[in-house]
């Protein structure tokens, strides 16, 4: 499907209003395909030609004021249109196929009871594969909905509803909504029904799940909708304008690309977050934020919408920074910045860091599909620093009214990033022209260096931005803190901090992760760290540390065993399984790989894990114990080498106080399965023995992992398209297909991706064709042809720009991990041609 471009948009919008869709779905017993049955009503404002987006398996009929058109000219998902000015009112009917990629309207079969699950995900421009529509964000307009469908369903979708009669659903009229916001959701779902109520008012809360996960959502269900409601009261309080879409669902549903969609009303979320395995408290409190982030949305992003897709970081970086403040603030995972520090911040900043990069604010984009290839951790986790930042410098009152003046004015309509900065402006009595230039308009991420000689601070490149940070120096009598506002080449710590780092104290340049910059550790504070950082209390300072390492060794700029070292002495002092998990597995997949010895190092850092299985208490305390036992064991089965161990824990009902759960049982089959030590036969009966979506979705990376060339050769043809599946089973045999110590089966595969990823978009489309083309990028290979590789695909302008952009972004990871293997000079990774006018 072509997609849509910005001067098309403009056009189109100029051209027309749309007052309204009346849809019809006929969900009936076919397997593959539906009827989708479209009234749209507008107004048009001078007579012309555009076009509508509708992208059919049959176009059955289109009538333009009762008069019918040919069918035959749809062009595509296009289908030509000539429009007197004055109102008119189109009729579309078309049978549409559903879809197992997560886009359009997906349909799931459950493995563990066969049934079947529909939901519908229209973003980013996937709206014309479920109804006919003119799909672009600023043509919003009321939507009323009604399903035909089997009758032992239930039926959600943006607006209330009711069952009229077995099988027939209605629904009241929306307000006015982005084609890209339309969602219905179907199917045999369990339902968990509750009230929130919010200054008086009763929000009617509802959430569900699949059948087989109803006895999981009955459990979890209570801490979803005491965060829910706690986040509708905060976020009511922080905007001063109500919730405006009446119910509010929050549906758990299989198969879903994205972590959750903010369709207004209701909410679709990965059901992967309604555990049926053992429950850290980091995925709890991932879940949390999930929650808040979507319910921001409704008022920024729902409420409110981008104009055009440039400004899609308006939406996501908002509610990634008001997910976290509402979460810590008005409910118990109070300690949501320290778990955003750990999850989310290396990932933006990685993303900043690439030949990639591309600015915040970044338009123009000239169409959806380009907007969609920038949507990483810039647009989240960079965005919403920044937001954070500029929050701290207007003040809260400032901040807020501004922010409140914005949805005031464009309530249910749209508007760009330049409304946004002029209600803050207004708000603030201040200039903000240069924080936009400086942070929002300008690409990449500057770097923070300590220089011991001069004891101060440098930013490189040399910059306009400013960084307020909070530098971490260790005297003997413990941890001092010194502002500093780094600007420029250098900027000098107080002589207070100068002699303790004269002598080789160690010093942490960003201890309250308060700007974004990537701060390395040098090799005199990781030596000291050795010693230091198992007594440090903090946690913002330890997370904000365990950051920087990661950044040290992205960088290239720390030898792995002295890193390795550190990880060995401090992480069995950690009391967040969010710190053990992340850092643990990091040390895995990408620290243990580069080390001089490999496999030894492997050995001891699940020596180290097996020692925290094992206790009872961690740092003297029994805060959080269990938590961080079942964060230990999770990474003490990936680091195992002995199949033994691995057979004993696989066969037992616990490990130490840990279950042997679902997760864990696959966990360990999987680490069995890249050992060699676990037949086809016994993974195939071990699923059929407990069938569920999770096994199946475990089961192929499994089968992927195994040290065969079969094996690699049955995950190869799921690229290829040889082999349909879902989109998580693709995913799951991609990340299976490359091990350590596999290299000889999975080297001769790095040329032929190359040739693959190339025409892979006549296959597949959207986030699943990014994903294949993620998970299959061969990154264990020591190979330097492909970094070359990568380039020259990139270079091709017949490869889509989602494709080129994941290839370049792995082969960075790739070069910098060769970089730090055997010291050599880092190469540069051209980006793609596009991005001279859109970086990235």
């Amino acid at each position: 499907m072509v997609s849509l471009r910005r001067d098309e948009a403009a056009r189109r919008s100029e051209m027309i209003t749309v007052r309204n869709y009346v849809v019809e779905l006929d969900l009936g017993d076919d397997t593959t395909r539906y009827i989708s049955r479209t009234r749209i009503g507008l107004t048009v404002h001078g007579a012309g030609t555009t076009f509508l987006d509708v992208a059919p398996v049959r176009l059955i009929g289109v009538r333009l004021d009762g008069v019918a058109l040919q069918v035959d000219q749809l062009d595509g998902a296009r289908f030509p249109l000539h429009l007197e000015a004055g109102e008119a009112e189109l009729e579309v009917e078309a049978e549409m196929a559903y879809r197992t990629d997560g886009e359009g309207l997906h349909r799931a079969v459950d493995p563990a009871d066969g049934r079947v699950y529909l939901y519908a995900m229209s973003f980013l421009d996937a709206a014309p594969s479920i109804i006919a529509c003119f799909d672009q964000p600023d043509l919003k307009a009321p939507v009323q909905l009604s399903v035909t469908c089997p009758p032992d369903w239930v039926v959600f979708a943006n607006a209330p509803g009711d069952q009229v009669e077995p099988g027939r659903w209605t629904f009241a009229v929306t307000p006015p909504l982005a084609t890209y916001q339309f969602t219905v959701v179907a199917g045999p779902y369990h339902v968990v029904r509750d009230v929130a109520e919010v200054d008086g008012v009763s929000i009617p809360l509802s959430l569900s799940a699949r059948r087989s996960l109803a006895v999981e959502l009955d459990r979890q269900a209570e801490d979803i909708l005491t965060v829910t409601r706690q986040s509708f009261a905060e976020l009511h309080r922080l905007f001063g304008v109500r919730y405006p879409y009446g119910d509010y669902h929050q549906a758990f549903v299989p198969e879903f690309n994205a972590g959750a969609m903010e369709n207004p009303g209701c909410v679709t979320l990965r059901d992967s977050m309604i555990f049926d395995s053992g429950i850290t408290r980091g995925e709890l409190l991932n879940r949390a934020t999930t929650v808040a982030h979507e319910l921001a949305h409704m008022w920024f992003g729902n409420l409110v919408t981008p104009r055009w897709w440039d400004d899609l970081w308006l939406n996501e970086s908002f509610a990634e920074y008001l997910g976290h403040r509402v979460t810590s603030q008005a409910t118990e995972y109070t300690d949501a910045r320290v778990h955003d520090t750990f999850r989310r911040r290396n990932w933006g900043l990685a993303a900043d860091s690439r030949p990639t990069t591309h600015a915040v604010a970044g338009g123009p984009a000239p169409d959806a599909a380009t907007a969609l290839a920038d949507f990483d951790g810039i647009s989240y986790a960079k965005g919403a620093a920044l937001v954070a930042q500029l929050a701290t410098t207007l003040g809260d009152a400032a901040f807020l009214a501004g922010l409140r003046q914005h949805i005031v004015s464009h309530r249910f309509g749209n508007a760009t990033m330049a409304d946004l900065v002029s209600a803050w402006e207004s708000a603030a009595g201040i200039d903000l022209s240069g924080w936009v230039r400086d942070w929002l308009a300008a690409p990449g991420v500057d770097r923070l260096r300590l220089d011991r000689s001069t004891t101060a601070v440098s930013v490189r490149p040399v910059s306009a931005r400013r960084h307020p940070v909070t530098v971490a120096v260790h005297h003997e009598s413990g941890w001092a803190r010194y502002a500093v506002q780094a600007n420029g080449t250098r900027t000098p710590l107080p002589e207070s901090a100068g002699a303790a780092v004269r002598a080789g104290a160690a010093v942490v340049l960003d201890a309250g992760v308060t700007s974004w910059a990537v701060s390395c550790l040098d090799p005199q504070t990781v030596t000291a760290l050795v010693e230091i950082l198992p007594g440090t209390g903090d946690p913002m300072l330890r997370a904000a540390t365990w950051t920087a390492l990661r950044s040290s060794l992205h960088e290239a700029e720390l030898d792995p065993t002295v890193a390795l070292d550190l990880v060995l002495a401090a992480l069995p002092t950690e009391r967040d399984s969010v710190a053990v998990e992340t850092i643990g597995q990091w040390a895995v997949t990408r620290l243990v790989p580069v080390c001089d010895d490999p496999p030894q190092a492997l050995a001891t850092l699940h020596d180290v894990m097996c020692g925290v299985m094992a206790s009872t208490t961690t740092t003297g305390t029994t805060t959080g114990t269990a938590d961080v036992r079942l964060a230990a064991t999770r990474v003490g089965v990936d680091s195992a080498t002995s199949p033994q161990a691995l057979r004993g824990w696989l066969e037992a009902a616990v490990i130490g106080e840990v279950a042997v759960d679902l997760d864990l049982r696959w966990r360990i089959l999987h680490r069995l399965a890249a050992l060699g030590e676990v037949t086809r036969d016994e993974l195939h009966r071990r699923c059929r023995d407990d069938p569920s979506a999770r096994a199946e979705i475990a089961l192929a990376g499994c089968l992927a992992a195994l040290p065969e060339p079969s094996a690699k050769a049955w995950a190869w043809r799921h690229v290829t398209g040889e082999t349909r599946a879902s989109n998580y089973v693709v995913a799951a045999a991609g990340a299976g297909m490359y091990q350590w110590g596999q290299q000889a089966l999975t080297d001769p595969y790095v040329l032929p991706y190359f040739e693959v990823v190339a025409s892979m978009a006549e296959h597949r489309s959207g986030w699943a064709l990014a994903d294949a083309a993620g998970s299959f990028f061969p990154w264990t290979t020591s190979n330097r042809a492909a970094v070359r590789l990568a380039e020259d695909l990139a270079a091709r302008p017949e490869v889509d720009r989602a494709v080129a952009r994941v290839v370049l972004d792995r082969a960075d990871d790739l070069r910098r991990r060769l970089a730090v293997s055997d010291h050599s000079l880092m190469v540069t990774i051209q980006p793609p041609e596009t991005s001279a006018t859109h970086p990235g």
